[in-house]
């Protein structure tokens, strides 16, 4: 096998789903990759560089997802986009943990910029949307890292306090909080 960066990451992202961040280490990709440990450093410095790499790989198809056009609902796509999200950190075991932390850079800013303004021309003051973006976007990350943490047995009986409610309709539900009050703030 080729050992190229591409590789590498591919390579690392099956070594994630397989074992978990907190197993995935240099040694174990280089052993699976067939090469000396050293080597990888030839492709990433560190392994925060290939871990942003990864988190990088791993949200490749919320960046493929369409972008808003003049004319779209807001609201449709707000949610469908923050769903978009969503979806892409459940493909990744430890998804949300991966991606924790780690800044967008070039392609992703100009995506989000273009969803600011699409935003903006919509109709929503900019300061509600720049919070919006950012409430919903930590809300999916928090959301997923719970979903992704909670291996243990499910609560059996309703309680007063935690209901037995599925992920998905608790994040809908969470979701539709933060598209109702932007909503309600922005007079639409």
């Amino acid at each position: 096998m080729r050992v190229n960066r591409v590789n590498v990451v591919d390579q690392a992202l099956d070594l994630l789903d397989e074992v978990g961040l907190d197993a995935v280490s240099t040694r174990r990709l280089a052993k699976r990759l067939g090469v000396e440990q050293p080597s990888l450093y030839y492709h990433f410095r560190n392994k925060e560089e290939l871990l942003g790499a990864m988190a990088e790989a791993a949200m490749a198809p919320h960046g493929t997802a369409p972008l808003p056009q003049p004319g779209d609902p807001w609201r449709d796509w707000f949610l469908e986009n923050t769903r978009s999200f969503r979806r892409t950190l459940l493909m990744r075991r430890d998804g949300a943990r991966l991606h924790s932390g780690h800044l967008p850079g070039g392609v992703d800013l100009d995506r989000i910029a273009h969803k600011m303004r699409f935003l903006l021309a919509s109709g929503l003051p900019e300061r509600d949307a720049q919070m919006a973006m950012l409430a919903a976007g930590r809300y999916t990350v928090g959301s997923v890292l719970e979903e992704q943490a909670n291996t243990g047995p499910a609560v059996e009986a309703d309680h007063p306090i935690v209901p037995t409610i599925d992920n998905e309709s608790a994040f809908e539900a969470g979701l539709a909080l933060i598209v109702d009050g932007l909503a309600q703030r922005a007079g639409a």
